[in-house]
């Protein structure tokens, strides 16, 4: 018998709830501040959602002047009772997660709304090994052509997605004899770096274990949620430029970083976003390898580096430090089709910076010709020189303001150039890194 539809049962079909969802994005290379960003947003949202990357991506978030350091873990996870979701385009270490989970679960962080796609693939030992002698044999075969990943294993990983056979997803670690079959393979494929098979199988089924209460089918879940009129926030960990087709290839990571990375790592479709938050950094900044135009490479990158404590959350390693630049930003506004910005660590640049001026880069002089367009990859990036403009420095410390209106006219200054370069309003201002130290439009 075939069944009816009627209008009672189409008001609780996931199609009818369009426009519901909101997504935090980075626009530059990634630690803009998203997880701060996610953890201001959790409040007017029911369910959180990492879609993309792995364990080589942190977020930072201070609550009640605590510091939290999240890998794998949605930043929602801070606000009680939501669902936090890691979903099928993640490629998840086990081993950190739990780590990390322990770590929160001591702070007394409630980890009951935890779910975890059963389709993530999985970062398995020989992943990591595989990472770590790709960038040594790039390095010797090249100066300067390694990627300068983290060796997490995060390529390799979506790499054995991409090619199958071999690959372990989380739902496999639940299940004995097709983990066995795939883990032989992959020994196999992985030779190279010389796996123990006993070993990786033994670590990975006691890893499905601890992790099967967690484990469901995020597809729909994400559905029934949505079913239920409950509305979603879609958390993206790298930045826009990091994107494997859209940012500085080859220097990227190895997944779609932006809004087109949200709905093959989630199951759901692209109708139920309604706005997309970019997240901005007020200034520029690098990890690893890969052209970065605006660099400062004198004592003034020195202090912007010191005062935004610019070192990875995950690595702990320097980040390269520039002023910012605005073409890049608008081309990642672009390509997310923003709605709004959000301007992240305003106060590095305040008084106590001591910068009298601000440069921000508004084109390119390429080949004498001068561009506002971002290029297609590195290569072209690289000789690229930047064009500024500057701008009055911040003549006082900002980190007590708490309306646009308390921020002095110079500081005022920075955020109206930015809205009017990029087209794109600025709905949030960072003064600090506490919750309280937001500001609002």
């Amino acid at each position: 018998m075939t069944a009816v539809t009627t209008a009672s049962s189409l008001t609780n079909d996931p199609r009818t709830r369009r426009g519901t969802a909101t997504a935090i994005v980075g626009m530059q290379w990634g630690d803009e501040g998203k997880g701060k960003a996610v953890d201001l947003l959790t409040r007017d949202h029911d369910a959180v959602v990492r879609f993309n990357g792995g364990a080589n991506a942190g977020h930072s978030v201070v609550v009640g002047g605590q510091k939290y350091k999240l890998h794998l873990i949605p930043s929602g996870i801070l606000s009680a009772g939501k669902p936090c979701v890691i979903g099928n385009g993640v490629v998840l270490d086990p081993g950190t997660l739990l780590t990390e989970m322990d770590g929160l679960a001591s702070r007394g962080i409630d980890l009951s709304a935890l779910v975890i796609s059963s389709r993530a693939h999985v970062v398995m030992p020989y992943h990591k090994d595989e990472d770590a002698r790709r960038e040594a044999i790039m390095r010797e075969a090249e100066a300067g052509s390694e990627i300068g990943t983290t060796k997490r294993g995060i390529g390799p990983c979506y790499a054995e997605k991409a090619q199958r056979g071999a690959a372990v997803r989380i739902g496999d670690l639940l299940r004995p004899e097709i983990l066995r079959e795939r883990v032989a393979l992959a020994c196999k494929l992985h030779a190279e770096v010389r796996p123990d098979q006993a070993q990786v199988l033994e670590q990975a089924l006691a890893w499905g274990e601890k992790l099967r209460p967690r484990v469901r089918d995020t597809a729909y879940f994400l559905q029934d949620l949505l079913a239920q009129g409950k509305s979603l926030l879609f958390e993206g960990a790298n930045g826009t430029l990091l994107d494997v087709d859209h940012g500085t290839y080859p220097f990227v990571t190895s997944s779609n970083t932006g809004v087109a990375g949200i709905f093959p790592g989630t199951g759901l479709p692209p109708s139920v976003l309604g706005r997309v938050v970019g997240i901005v950094k007020a200034y520029s900044t690098r990890v690893g390898s890969g052209p970065l135009p605006t660099e400062l490479h004198d004592q003034t990158g020195e202090v912007i580096r010191t005062r935004g404590h610019e070192f990875g959350t995950t690595t702990g390693r320097p980040r390269r430090v520039g002023w910012l630049d605005l073409v890049a930003v608008k081309y990642s506004a672009m390509i997310n089709g923003a709605t709004e910005l959000a301007v992240m660590l305003l106060d590095v640049l305040g008084a106590g910076s001591g910068l009298k001026k601000l440069r921000v880069c508004v084109g390119y002089r390429v080949g004498g010709v001068v561009t506002d367009r971002f290029p297609a990859d590195a290569a072209e990036l690289e000789g690229a020189e930047p064009v500024f403009t500057e701008l009055e420095g911040i003549d006082r410390e900002i980190a007590d303001c708490r309306s646009f209106d308390e921020l002095p006219a110079s500081a005022r200054a920075y955020i109206g150039f930015i809205e009017t370069y990029t087209g794109v309003p600025v709905r949030m201002i960072s003064v600090g890194p506490g919750r309280e130290q937001t500001i609002t439009r």
